[in-house]
């Protein structure tokens, strides 16, 4: 997928707009793990594969931190952008919700929504995605999230 440019005035019209699917991206033990040492968060449903299966999980899970964080990456290459820009930057979220624990070694993908976009000024841009990331084979997504960004363009 590319992510398109426009004009701001098909920009501002685009609100609604499914964006695309991204590619699965599998979130394994060792990433899992090494987002516990980055973070210091070393619960063991995490990290712990042993004590994890005698959960209701059945087995250690992607901290959902872990599972926001990778919207970076799900999103690559999935987007619009106003014609002329010079830099887009994370401008937080509105809402996260975590509805279903991503088990370690599931595949995970994003479908993109841009909900809303308002025009700032003459070169600012605010953009509203709604991402729902899937769990490859279940029914429940992993979460669900409002995602702002900024985009800004050359004077």
């Amino acid at each position: 997928m590319a992510i398109k440019t426009v004009p701001p005035e098909e920009l501002l019209a685009m609100a609604g707009t499914d964006l695309g699917v991204s590619d699965w991206v599998t979130l394994d033990q060792e990433r899992i793990n090494q987002f516990a040492d980055c973070t210091e968060d070393h619960q063991f449903i995490h990290i712990n594969e042993e004590a994890a299966a005698k959960t209701p999980f059945g087995g250690t899970i992607a901290h959902g931190f872990l599972t926001l964080s990778m919207l970076v990456k799900l999103t690559e290459g999935i987007g619009v952008h106003p014609k002329g820009l010079v830099m887009g930057v994370n401008y937080g979220l509105n809402k996260v919700r975590f509805l279903n624990p991503v088990r370690a070694g599931k595949r995970v993908r994003a479908h993109v929504q841009l909900t809303a976009v308002e025009q700032k000024d003459a070169n600012r841009f605010l953009m509203t995605q709604t991402i729902t990331v899937e769990i490859e084979g279940e029914e429940t997504p992993a979460l669900v999230a409002e995602w702002l960004g900024m985009s800004i363009t050359g004077g």
